[in-house]
């Protein structure tokens, strides 16, 4: 053996180390983008965004329908029947947990071992979640960005994300065809003279007696298309009405998001006299694999703008519902839907 040898990769081996040593500052000296997100704080951005955490079951939502590639899970694990409508292998992707909302189950630790590039929120910008937001980029030193996840917002909010993660085109696409849906239904509802349109109920619970009253997130949906649910004379956010209050009330739609309440209304003596019972338009709304209406209130509510309106306007909403289904999921979801799935998406159950 060359009694030179050890010298030779001694030295190699030193220049190798230089060489890195003197390419690590390149590296870390590359900028983020300062990208200001929906409550106008300015994110600093990694150029590469390729792990993403999602704070809560809507960001998850808006993340999978982006790029689905960059979710590094969901906030609660996806059940058998709604990983069928999703991507394979994205759809199955490990519980995390969530930073926000009620049951905030992940905790900065689990954050940081999945070492995300970016963490991201969509829903409320309210000063509560801009605190929760600067305090947590503060603690793990990981970017955190919020998004507004009004639905009048959605097509803003998609060119934001689409920024932040540097899908722009893809995010283009969605945010036109968000546009497009609510100028579209809003029009629509406008031709119905307001003397002409029915009373409708949001009914919640296996009773129907919870509600979203005026401001709600969960009747949001029905405020965005000039709908006006009798609940919403009164101000608030969930509540829970008396079956008096609802036969005074009296709506001629119903529409629930509940199983149970929609099989069970029409055998109820308690509801036996609404007039929407009486008529058979009780309305149990689409949730495969996250609903049309409500739970969670992100961008999976986009065709139930459509099937509300062909449930309260039909005169108006003559189009083929299976047909926007096949399209949204396709678009948003990434998925062709079989003809047996989309009766399965229609039918409302789980």
């Amino acid at each position: 053996m060359d009694s030179n040898c050890p010298d030779r990769w001694s030295r190699r081996a030193a220049l190798g180390a230089l060489a890195a040593l003197a390419a690590a500052p390149a590296r870390a000296q590359t900028p983020p983008r300062r990208v200001n997100d929906s409550a106008g704080r300015a994110v600093p951005v990694p150029p590469r965004v390729q792990r993403v955490f999602p704070a809560g079951p809507p960001a998850a939502i808006w993340l999978y329908t982006l790029a689905p590639e960059t979710l590094l899970g969901w906030p609660r694990a996806n059940r058998p029947e709604e990983i069928e409508f999703l991507l394979p292998g994205i759809g199955n992707r490990p519980e995390v947990g969530r930073l926000t909302g009620r049951g905030n189950t992940a905790n900065l630790e689990t954050v940081l071992a999945l070492k995300p590039d970016l963490i991201v929120d969509t829903g409320s910008v309210r000063q509560t979640f801009v605190e929760l937001a600067d305090r947590v980029q503060a603690q793990t030193g990981i970017p955190y960005a919020l998004i507004d996840g009004a639905l009048e917002a959605v097509p803003a909010g998609y060119r934001l994300l689409g920024e932040l993660m540097g899908v722009r085109e893809r995010a283009e696409g969605l945010a036109r065809y968000a546009e497009d849906t609510l100028r579209s239904v809003r029009e629509r509802v406008a031709r119905v003279p307001r003397e002409q349109r029915p009373r409708v109920y949001y009914a919640r619970g296996p009773h129907g007696l919870e509600t979203g009253l005026d401001g709600s997130i969960n009747v949001e949906m029905f405020e965005a298309m000039g709908i006006e649910l009798v609940s919403t004379r009164m101000p608030g956010g969930l509540a829970r009405v008396s079956v008096e209050q609802v036969l005074n009330w009296d709506p001629q739609v119903i529409i629930t998001i509940d199983q149970d309440f929609a099989q069970s209304a029409a055998q109820s003596p308690l509801w036996r006299n609404v007039s929407a019972v009486k008529n058979g338009r009780v309305h149990l709304s689409p949730k495969l694999p996250f609903g049309w209406v409500d739970f969670p209130p992100s961008v999976n509510r986009l065709p139930g703008l459509w099937w509300i309106g062909a449930k309260v306007f039909p005169e108006q909403f003559r189009d083929d519902l299976g047909a926007i289904a096949r399209d949204f999921y396709l678009r948003f979801y990434q998925v062709e839907l079989t003809a047996a799935q989309v009766q399965r998406v229609l039918a409302g159950r789980d």
